[in-house]
Order: C-alpha cells, then sequence, then structure tokens
C-alpha cells in the first residue's frame, strides 16, 4: 500500500512539472525580439494587413494569458495544435511520426551504454590489478566529455567510409515496402517477423546508438566500479567469505546491490538522452523529435516547440516514476 501511494503521489507530481516547463517555455517565445510569423515564413515583405490576419488566424493577437490557457486546455483535449510553418498541418501527427524513432535510438544507446560501462566497471572491480582500476576510471571520465557530432563524425569515417560495413545516416535503406506497427523499426520487423529488415534497421541505428551510448557508458563504468569496491570491503562479504561461500557467488551478490544505483542512473540518463539525442539525430540524419525541435526553434514555431517540450516534460516524469518503482522492486530494504 505504501508503494501504492507513493506511486500516485509521484504520478500527481508529473502535472506540476508539466506546467513548470510549459510556462517556462511559453514565457521564453514570447520574450524573444521579432515577429513569430515572419519567422515562420522566412521574410519580412509582407504587407501589414496581411501579417495582421496571419497573426488572428493563428491567436497571436489575443492577449498571453488568453494564448496560454487557450493551448493549455487545447492540449488536455488531445488538440496539440497546428504548424506555423506548414499551415494547417496538426503537431500531432509529426510528434507521432518523429517520437518512435527518438525513443528507438533512446533505448538502444541505453543498451549500449549499460553493456558496455557496467561491464567494464564489474571487470574492474574482478581484476585485482589497481592499475586496471586506474584505466577504467580515467576511460569512463574521458568518453563522457566526448563531444558527440566529433565521436559520430569518427565512427562514420571509420564503419562507413573506410570498413564499408554499417550506413552513415538513416533509419532504413528502403521504406517502401514496410509498414510500421509502433514506429520504433527494429521491434515492428521482430514483430511481422520480418528479419532482412530487423537486420536492415539494426545496422542504421548501431552507429548513432552506439555514439551515444559510448559517451554515456562513462558514468556508468565509475558508478560500478566505486559501488563494487565499497561493497566488496563491506563487513557482509566478510560474512560471506567467513561462511566459505564462493568467490563468483559473493560477486553475484555485490553486483546485486549495484543494481539499485544503476537503475537510479539508468532513469536520470533516459533523461538526458533526450538532449543528446539532438546531437546525434543531426550528425546521423536520424529524422527524430530531436531535429524536428531543432527545426522548429530555427523557425520559431510556437505551438510546435511547446507541444514538444510538454511530451519530453510527461517522458521524463514517467521515465522518472518507473525508475522509483523498480527501485523499490529490487532492494526489497527500500520502503514508502
Amino acid at each position: 500500500m505504501g508503494l501504492l501511494r507513493y506511486t500516485a503521489i509521484r504520478a500527481l507530481m508529473i502535472i506540476p512539472t508539466v506546467l513548470i516547463l510549459y510556462t517556462l517555455v511559453f514565457i521564453v517565445l514570447r520574450v524573444l525580439p521579432g515577429n513569430p510569423v515572419l519567422a515562420a515564413l522566412g521574410t519580412k515583405n509582407i504587407p501589414e494587413e496581411q501579417l495582421q490576419a496571419l497573426m488572428r488566424e493563428l491567436g497571436l493577437d489575443k492577449p498571453l494569458y488568453v494564448q496560454y490557457f487557450d493551448y493549455l486546455v487545447n492540449f488536455i483535449k488531445g488538440d496539440m495544435g497546428k504548424s506555423m510553418i506548414i499551415r494547417g498541418r496538426p503537431i500531432a501527427s509529426d510528434i507521432v511520426d518523429k517520437l518512435p524513432a527518438t525513443l528507438e535510438l533512446s533505448i538502444w544507446s541505453i543498451i549500449f551504454s549499460l553493456i558496455i560501462g557496467v561491464g567494464l566497471g564489474y571487470l574492474g572491480a574482478r581484476a585485482r590489478s589497481d592499475r586496471v582500476k586506474a584505466i577504467i576510471r580515467l576511460t569512463g571520465s574521458i568518453v563522457f566529455v566526448i563531444f558527440i557530432p566529433a565521436l559520430g563524425l569518427s565512427l562514420q569515417l571509420l564503419f562507413s567510409k573506410y570498413l564499408g560495413l554499417l550506413p552513415t545516416g538513416g533509419r532504413l535503406s528502403t521504406t517502401g515496402y514496410f509498414k510500421p506497427i509502433t514506429g520504433i523499426y527494429t521491434l515492428d520487423a521482430l514483430l511481422r517477423l520480418d528479419i532482412p529488415v530487423f537486420i536492415d534497421a539494426l545496422k542504421h541505428i548501431v552507429l548513432p546508438a552506439l555514439t551515444l551510448g559510448l559517451v554515456i557508458s562513462g558514468p556508468y563504468m565509475r558508478l560500478t566500479l566505486n559501488n563494487m569496491e565499497e561493497i566488496m570491503e563491506s563487513k557482509m562479504i566478510e560474512a560471506y567469505r567467513a561462511r566459505g561461500v564462493r568467490d563468483s557467488k559473493i560477486l553475484r551478490h555485490a553486483f546485486r546491490h549495484v543494481l539499485v544505483p544503476v537503475t537510479t542512473y539508468t532513469g536520470l540518463q533516459f533523461s538526458l538522452l533526450m538532449g543528446g539525442a539532438v546531437l546525434t539525430e543531426t550528425t546521423f540524419n536520424w529524422p527524430g523529435i530531436g531535429t524536428y525541435l531543432v527545426d522548429k526553434v530555427m523557425y520559431r514555431d510556437y505551438t510546435a516547440i511547446q507541444a514538444v517540450i510538454i511530451i519530453f516534460a510527461i517522458i521524463v516524469g514517467l521515465t522518472s516514476l518507473i525508475v522509483d518503482i523498480l527501485y523499490a522492486l529490487i532492494d526489497p530494504r527500500v520502503r514508502y
């Protein structure tokens, strides 16, 4: 009952988080100088009468508080508004089209980062050499500060141009014959039992996911290694050794305790992935919500920017909620 109560409270806390982010974005967009209609049209040579007509059509002539609540109420009803650039195009259709690509990139990046970061951290904890542990800690610090586009371009040169093993960008070689279900191509290919498409989609996702996964794997290396070392020196491990428990079993017990901070950090990383995905998507021509947001910011498409930020806030809130629930399931000592 404690966990259920906590889950309900945390779910309700997503609402003020979304409202705060939406309010900040709303204010910042309106404070910026210049006319958003002129920015969206890409020209200043437009008659004043036509400009005012477009402002009225988009609702930008209304008082700011009316614009604020009008959009919020419409969003709650499921209407995310229409694009200011492509007039009449629903923002919801763009998000439904772009968001699955970013989610797929984020999921695979987390998988790569866990395999690389937790794997190396675990191997470092098992190693008896202090030099090996120092190298892993140093590696974790270095990869975390690498500039994503620079790493992405380097991997493109190596695996695409020189070795010719992987494509440089895009999601599929061709999409004309493939009808997605969820928009996550690797999952959709498995659901349709289409192995050739799965392999093709996997080849396209490897480089962008590996790029982003490598960068965020650094903290996992240090987190896993440091926590494993701390646990291995605890009295609990001494008790296991005194009872004659095998080292391999002791390591498994210690690793289970490491999963608690790793799970917590994974939730934080998944939230940060949305920011890193913008750079990765731009480098690999990945048609996700990150590149979509950059394009809309360039043209100051108010409705599109507001919708994307609200969706991001909801995803971050739900991710944090799921992590908290997993935290309690992994560690039975956690009580709410």
